[in-house]
């Protein structure tokens, strides 16, 4: 079986958990929206063992064995979910290595990495799994995170993005329009002033704020309503901290998509608070867009 994979090709995590069942579910969704070609992925990651070497050659059987079972059943799951046939072929993909650099190595030849998030950590608060956070640091095209729950709203509820001057932002506006156009849904451009200008926020002078940014979401969405005059934007300017705007706006949308500032490889880890608490506590399916 080939694992060669194009540009256009949606990249599934798979690891047997709820979360990874729901990724599964939602890539297909997404598939069919896209016409493109998926690959489901386990990775196998090295066993750190302290038993007599002897018996040690039944663990590579063993350990394909259940990785190919884990992989016929998320292409069950995969396969009952969608409403109509994929356009695109579905492949059935076994690597050996660790999980999060072998998924960041295949990331540069897809379109998007899709992945489920770990659910409640120890104290009862969202906390993203070591994969999900991994890839949303260092993999080279966006990543969707999935938490069980996290399901559309509805056909008709709205693609919602967070918009602020980075470049980050500005790729995942482009992506946005994309998925709302690609859904028929409306969008939802949000931006949060409290954060765009301490100096007027100390003043208070709310006007300033709002007008700041009024002129940050022209500049954002100048362009983007021409190439899709179908899509009916909605504009949002809060007085709040983004990420707690964003996910309070996620439980009435279908899909919520963020830039990270984020930086991988061999430079300093850096990934942006709003994206990593957004992609921990939406309500709906989170896209991470990352300027490259």
């Amino acid at each position: 079986m080939s694992t060669r994979s194009t540009h256009s090709t949606i990249l599934v995590a798979v690891d047997g958990s709820p979360e990874s069942d729901a990724a599964v579910v939602w890539a297909a969704r997404e598939s069919v929206l896209r016409e493109a070609p998926v690959i489901l992925m386990h990775v196998i990651a090295p066993a750190l063992v302290s038993v007599p070497v002897e018996p040690m050659f039944r663990v590579p059987d063993w350990y394909e064995n259940s990785a190919r079972h884990l992989l016929r059943h998320a292409e069950q799951d995969f396969q009952s979910s969608l409403a109509q046939p994929l356009a695109g072929d579905l492949r059935l993909v076994i690597d050996h290595g660790n999980p999060v650099a072998t998924l960041v190595e295949a990331s540069k030849d897809t379109q998007m990495v899709v992945v489920g998030s770990r659910g409640l950590g120890a104290f009862g608060r969202l906390a993203l799994g070591s994969v999900s956070t991994g890839l949303l640091h260092h993999a080279h095209c966006p990543v969707a995170v999935v938490r069980v729950g996290a399901d559309p709203r509805g056909v008709d509820a709205p693609v919602v993005v967070g918009v602020d001057a980075s470049p980050a932002s500005k790729a995942a506006t482009a992506l946005a329009f994309d998925e709302a156009c690609r859904r028929g849904v409306d969008l939802v451009a949000l931006h949060a002033c409290s954060d765009g200008d301490v100096s007027a926020a100390l003043r208070n002078d709310r006007r300033e704020l709002e007008a700041r940014a009024s002129d940050l979401l022209n500049d954002r969405l100048r362009g983007w309503q021409e190439l899709y005059p179908g899509t009916r934007v909605h504009r949002r300017i809060v007085r709040d901290n983004p990420a707690h705007s964003l996910t309070e706006e996620s439980s009435h949308a279908q899909l919520v998509v963020v830039g990270s500032r984020g930086r991988g490889g061999l430079a300093r880890t850096l990934l942006g608070s709003t994206s990593s608490l957004v992609a921990q506590r939406s309500s709906a399916p989170v896209i991470v867009v990352r300027n490259r």
